[in-house]
């Protein structure tokens, strides 16, 4: 899984792994998208890269940003409070 080479030109980037903020509830989790599509519910950075292992990436990078984009918080924040 390759993200765009290209960042210039008045594109808006988008990284093909996103990591929606966490749920509220006793059991949070976020959502994990690879190109738009879901692909289930992560409950700690372990589920995250199984989604990528899964999706063919061998080692995932889960700090790259070309790679994977948290969004509410970074790989550290798994729940709202």
């Amino acid at each position: 899984m390759a993200a765009s080479a290209e960042h210039d030109g008045g594109d808006i980037f988008h990284p093909p792994v996103v990591v929606r903020p966490p749920t509220r509830g006793a059991h949070p989790y976020r959502r994990v998208e690879i190109y738009g599509r879901p692909v289930g519910r992560a409950y700690g950075v372990e589920d995250v890269a199984e989604f990528l292992r899964r999706a063919g990436v061998v080692e995932p990078d889960l700090d790259d940003p070309d790679l994977v984009g948290w969004r509410g918080g970074d790989r550290t924040v798994w729940s709202t409070g």
